[in-house]
């Protein structure tokens, strides 16, 4: 199915084009059509698969512009994915001047939030917090906003805002129409469910070769004083324009980005403990290819959409096994082709295995060569 066959407004074709879109995903296929007709959803979808348009389309189509207020309200857990649901929105608005979107989000002084929010949006992106924070200083008003998404809904939960979301969901109308995108259907998105949907479609899309993104899984065994001078050998051979590295803690992303600029490559780091004007800047700055590699925590990159990444590195491997589909996920977006390479120590082998199984991956384990080419070894982690 394609754009051009949504019964939509000529304006969201028209931005949809302008985005570079022409046939929809699999996740959009299946709820946009349900929501433009106002049935509730709990959609599950592997990550990079096009959430954002899946909920935006309906709730930027069914705004009605006569009424200057929060119409749609869109929950995320995270600053920076409160963020890019902003710019996408906006990028689907892109021909509908007169609907304003605004997010609000902490990190950001609330008082420019609040001046934001005088203008009267009509669709809110905000996280959990921030929100609530806005609500008790009588800064907005979601009493009419009757179009909910709480997207990376599990995320959201697990990250210990039950209790908020909860709040929230109590302060808007009874008749709204609630929908949950999220990559998990957990214990937490099923209460959610169960206490403030009707009857919703459960939407479920399997990573099925269409919408599935397209990463080649790759492991290198290496000593700690080795994996340095590996990952360089293969950033020069193979010239990825956008490369991704994750670490664990803040200190090995400063450390590891200024010995990755010291090699030639313009490299920052992204981190929780930096200022959010500072992280917006250099995500920004990535995004616009003025830089190479882009060093984050697993926190601080989590929810990030960005164009075009050629290569994720986990220079650690992560304390949790979610942080590894959520690291793999940032590349192989929008049908393209991605390519991941894990370091490991012979150790680290049966924390490898435990991640290949639970993310059901085929992660290839590879010799590198002094060139930066490398070549499947013929071992298996389950030696």
């Amino acid at each position: 199915m394609k754009y051009k066959d949504l019964e939509v407004s000529p304006e969201i074709l028209k931005a949809v084009e302008r985005m570079g879109f022409t046939d929809m995903t699999r996740i959009q296929k299946e709820a946009i059509p349900p929501m433009l007709d106002g049935y509730e959803l709990i959609a599950k979808a592997p990550t990079g698969t096009g959430k954002t348009c899946a909920f935006g389309i309906p709730i930027v189509e069914r705004i009605v512009k006569e009424e200057q207020c929060v119409q749609g309200l869109i929950l995320a857990p995270t600053r920076e994915l409160a963020v890019q649901i902003r710019d996408d929105l906006r990028d689907l608005t892109y021909y509908m001047p007169w609907l304003k979107v605004v997010a609000v989000y902490g990190g950001q002084p609330i008082n420019k939030q609040i001046e934001a929010l005088k203008k009267r949006p009509q669709i809110l992106v905000a996280t959990p917090g921030r929100l609530i924070d806005l609500l008790r200083r009588r800064a907005v008003n979601i009493d009419d906003a009757w179009m909910t998404v709480l997207d990376e809904a599990d995320e959201m939960l697990n990250m210990g805002f039950v209790k908020d979301v909860r709040y929230i969901l109590d302060k808007l109308p009874s008749d709204k129409q609630l929908c949950m995108f999220s990559a998990t259907l957990s214990r937490e998105v099923m209460d959610i469910s169960w206490m403030y949907q009707k009857d919703p479609l459960e939407i479920t899309v399997k990573p099925v070769e269409d919408s599935k993104p397209k990463i080649t899984q790759y492991c290198i065994e290496s000593a700690l004083s080795d994996k340095f001078t590996q990952m360089i050998q293969i950033l020069r051979c193979h010239e990825y324009r956008k490369t991704m590295v994750f670490c664990n803690t803040k200190y090995m992303t400063e450390s590891l980005s200024r010995q990755i600029d010291a090699q030639g490559f313009k490299s920052r780091c992204l981190n929780g403990d930096m200022p959010q004007s500072a992280r917006n800047k250099i995500m920004q700055s990535f995004r616009d290819g003025a830089m190479d590699v882009l060093v984050a925590t697993d926190v601080a990159a989590r929810g990030l959409d960005i164009d075009g990444v050629d290569a994720v590195f986990s220079y650690e491997i992560p304390n949790e096994n979610g942080f590894y589909l959520h690291r793999i996920g940032r590349t192989g977006r929008a049908q393209k082709e991605g390519v991941s390479f894990v370091f490991y120590t012979p150790d680290e082998r049966p924390r490898l295995r435990d991640l290949a199984r639970y993310t059901k991956s085929e992660i290839t384990p590879v010799d590198i060569h002094a060139d930066g080419t490398f070549a499947p070894n013929g071992k298996s982690l389950e030696d």
